[in-house]
């Protein structure tokens, strides 16, 4: 079983795919013309203070403006230049601790900015759909081992090193090596690492955080003064580790440069360096492509015959468990639970695959054993640990239903790769032709009530046009009687479905 990165890169577009044990667990999408702003630094303006809201938006230079809470405002005075040495940070999605926000006494919005106002912003999220980026004055710079916050007073150390003796080692190298008054988390990375190495780490930080501040000052309003590393090298950082077997990529100069990176901040990574270079496509020849066309799949099917459901709206994703062709072997529940427990570890994986984020709602089929219920909350709760990205989930309620939250930064990889149907204008349903038949009926009634002429001619698809001469040629003669009108029926082949006129 090998855990791969692929690097797929060209000059318009950039595609990275996780794999572990040989499946396509994430697959992550940048491109030229999109590329992702989160984690960006921007000298921001306010153009406009909501109190009603308590909040405020920002121009930062991007088509619609940004938006930031109170709760997200630092005050000026914890703006500060770093003198001292050291300290380092990591995604904060995948910790517990990242979550605890500096939070003041929430003072009114107003108090805090004014209109005109110059302020350092970081994006914490993506402009979504209609929705702005959403920014933070609460700075976090990710290194390889720990993610610095230079002006909240926080230490941390990931949740998914559970080793407690490991914990307070971290734990220490940071507070004694941290700027006072800075906030440091160590991220799982940071698991066995060599002091040296953190402290480097942490140092290299606060020197970029005092070369932003710098910038800072001699910037213009609107100004992007910091910028996230690009998919690949974010990726290279963030996921490489020892149970990496290889990092393949296909273009010799982006090669070159994550060589350079390795060697210079992960040299163990060094000989898992690989280029491609065949004849075959890089995402062809891992079968990644094939994988990509299923993310579309509205159903899923399971091994055993079941299968789910996913429907995305805007804000919420919901994943309806069905029994399908699966009949069991034994009694009902024992089939129910089955059923349940393959969905689970089948959902948490099409939820990381797909990228899915906000409100999660997933109908299982109904249990009537409490221990069953168990069973299936308990394999939802591990199998979505494997996620680097931060959900919360509640208990199966008395109708079979979980609630859960999944962190949101991006779109989901569905909706970058597509879009809206512009023929049912995303709704996924067109209306039958039965029922254009009728509309057709309806609307040529219509005008054979009020037209001079003594011939009316019909234009519509030959799907159509065949239902009228077939099925329904007695009313179209009755609407000829009706009004003294002759109507002639014309099939138009390049008609969409619901297309027609008519003409005197």
């Amino acid at each position: 079983m090998r855990n791969l990165i692929l690097i797929n890169h060209r000059s318009y577009e950039t595609r990275v795919a996780i794999i572990e044990n040989d499946q396509l667990v994430e697959l992550h999408l940048e491109r030229r013309s999109e590329k992702g702003l989160v984690g960006n630094v921007y000298k921001g303006e306010v153009i406009r203070v909501l109190p009603g809201m308590q909040a405020a938006f920002v121009d930062i230079g991007l088509e619609r403006s940004a938006f930031l809470y109170v709760s997200d405002v630092v005050p000026d005075n914890l703006l500060k230049k770093v003198e001292e040495s050291v300290c380092m940070d990591v995604d904060f999605d995948e910790m517990e601790e990242c979550e605890e926000r500096f939070t003041s006494r929430r003072i009114s919005i107003e108090s805090m900015v004014r209109e005109g106002d110059n302020i350092l912003v970081q994006i914490v999220k993506e402009p979504i759909s209609t929705k702005g980026a959403r920014l933070t004055t609460n700075v976090t710079l990710p290194g390889r081992y720990v993610v610095f916050m230079p002006t909240i007073d926080h230490i941390g150390v990931s949740h998914k090193i559970t080793n407690p003796k490991e914990r307070e080692r971290l734990r220490g190298i940071l507070e004694k090596h941290r700027p006072k008054n800075t906030g440091f988390i160590a991220r799982t990375n940071a698991e066995g690492e060599k002091e040296i190495n953190i402290i480097a780490d942490m140092e290299l930080l606060v020197e970029l955080w005092n070369n932003i501040l710098k910038k800072y000052e001699k910037s213009s309003a609107r100004e992007c003064i910091y910028q996230e590393f690009s998919l690949p090298f974010k990726i290279i950082r963030d996921y490489c580790n020892e149970s990496v077997d290889s990092v393949i990529i296909d273009e010799y100069s982006l090669y070159k440069d994550i060589r350079e990176f390795i060697q210079l901040y992960m040299p163990f990574m060094s000989r898992r360096i690989k280029y491609f270079d065949e004849q075959e496509a890089l995402f062809e020849a891992f079968g990644i492509e094939n994988a990509i066309s299923r993310l579309f799949a509205r159903k899923v099917w399971l091994r055993s015959g079941g299968y789910i459901v996913i429907d995305q709206t805007e804000a919420l994703t919901v994943i309806d468990v069905n029994t399908g062709k699966y009949v069991g072997k034994k009694d009902l529940e024992e089939t129910i639970t089955r059923t349940n427990l393959e969905a689970a570890t089948e959902i948490a994986y099409q939820i990381r695959l797909r990228n899915s984020g906000g409100i999660i709602i997933i109908d299982f089929i109904d249990m009537s054993k409490a221990s069953n219920k168990e069973k299936v909350y308990k394999k939802l709760e591990a199998e979505l640990r494997k996620d680097r990205v931060k959900t919360t989930i509640s208990k199966i309620s008395e109708l079979g239903l979980i609630e859960m939250t999944r962190k949101r930064t991006t779109e989901s990889i569905t909706r970058l790769i597509t879009e809206p149907c512009p023929y049912c204008e995303g709704k996924g349903m067109v209306k039958s032709k039965v029922t254009i038949a009728y509309e057709v009926l309806r609307y040529l009634e219509q005008r054979a009530m009020n037209s001079n002429t003594e011939v009316l001619k019909l234009k519509a698809s030959p799907q159509i046009v065949d239902i009228l001469y077939h099925e329904d040629k007695s009313l179209i003669e009755d609407i000829e009687k009706k009004y003294k009108k002759g109507i002639v029926i014309e099939p138009v082949a390049d008609y969409l479905v619901d297309q027609y006129e008519v003409e005197d």
